[in-house]
């Protein structure tokens, strides 16, 4: 086997086996949330793009900076599955069916949809805080960003991406995506590519946070193994239904 083989099979081999396997078994059946949300997403353009159905998708999924942050709370979450007007379609569902698709096995729909709405937020209430920073800071935006509809499932999708690659150990693909959403910012400068930052920043504190509650989790695990071994003649030490192996990733 090649060095290149190797490497591509240590950081995508987990990720791969998990859904291939889920894929085989139970095929469309093992993403129901997100053949759901392809739907949905579909639905909404064909209805925004109708003379009576535009302004109805913009009052339950349109966010904008300089609108009350109450409104924009309650539409964030719809948002995600609405599309932007000025891209293809077609780049949202593919983004839907293909990230989605895999963190729903990964993670499970409803890790999914938490995950995804908390990078989404990430990306509202920064549009907000950088525009009260205004040019003059690095981070900052001007001021007419807040007019700029802020939909669609990008952020999302970069935060998902994200954390299911850390929870499989693929760190290069996640330092891979995070370098490009850098490169975005410096060769665009938008809100958007902003956004998306803003939506890693708030996953890679979920994964810290995620790591902390594991790690608490396995050393209490561990001392009642080391107590059970030493508690039990002629066991060899061997821990108890497996105990002391390590889990696969998608364990919590």
């Amino acid at each position: 086997m090649s060095t290149l083989a190797r490497c591509a099979r240590a950081e995508w081999g987990p990720l791969f086996s998990t859904v291939r396997g889920a894929l085989v078994a139970r095929r469309l059946r093992a993403v129901p949330m997100t053949l759901a949300a392809v739907c949905l997403t579909a639905a909404l353009q064909f209805v925004q793009n109708q003379p009576w159905g535009y302004q109805f998708v913009q009052n339950i999924g349109s966010v904008r900076a300089e609108e009350p942050l109450w409104l924009a709370l309650l539409r964030t979450p719809l948002s995600l599955f609405v599309p932007a007007l000025d891209l293809p379609v077609w780049g949202a569902l593919a983004q839907i069916l293909l990230v989605f698709g895999i963190a729903e096995i990964c993670l499970g729909w409803w890790r999914t949809l938490v995950i995804g709405y908390a990078a989404t937020l990430a990306g509202t209430l920064y549009a907000r805080v950088g525009i009260e920073l205004g040019t003059g800071n690095p981070l900052g935006l001007p001021a007419s960003d807040a007019q700029v509809v802020d939909t669609g499932p990008s952020a999302a999708v970069v935060g998902l991406a994200v954390f299911v690659c850390w929870r499989y150990r693929a760190y290069f693909t996640a330092a891979l995506v995070t370098a490009v959403m850098v490169l975005e910012v410096l060769v665009k400068n938008n809100l958007a590519g902003k956004e998306h930052l803003a939506a890693i920043v708030a996953v890679v504190v979920l994964c810290a946070i995620s790591a902390l509650r594991h790690r608490g989790r396995g050393t209490r695990s561990g001392s009642g193994s080391a107590s059970d071994a030493d508690g039990a003649p002629g066991s060899g030490g061997a821990p108890a239904d497996g105990a002391g192996s390590e889990k696969p990733p998608i364990q919590s």
